[in-house]
């Protein structure tokens, strides 16, 4: 699998079964030379017309499968929101 192939998948959390959102960034270990995160914007503040303020920071062991259009992640959801950066 490419790493372009992971960018737009969907999301779904297993604990959950929520849909978190579509994958939009990666964060790389550069010394490793491998993925370890990966980011899900969380929904705009106010029907997704403003933009979002927080974003869900995924570290890829909790990824549990990856499939045509989705990706399957076992999460506790405040444990991997984190505040946008940028």
């Amino acid at each position: 699998m490419r790493i372009c192939d992971l960018k737009n998948k969907e999301v779904i959390n297993e604990c959950s079964c929520r849909r978190l959102g579509y994958v939009t960034e990666m964060i790389f270990d550069l010394c490793n030379c491998c993925i370890t995160h990966i980011v899900v914007p969380r929904e705009g503040r106010i029907c997704g017309l403003f933009g979002h303020d927080t974003e869900y920071v995924i570290p890829c062991r909790c990824i549990k499968q990856v499939g045509e259009d989705i990706i399957l992640v076992m999460v506790n959801e405040e444990e991997v929101l984190e505040k946008c950066k940028y």
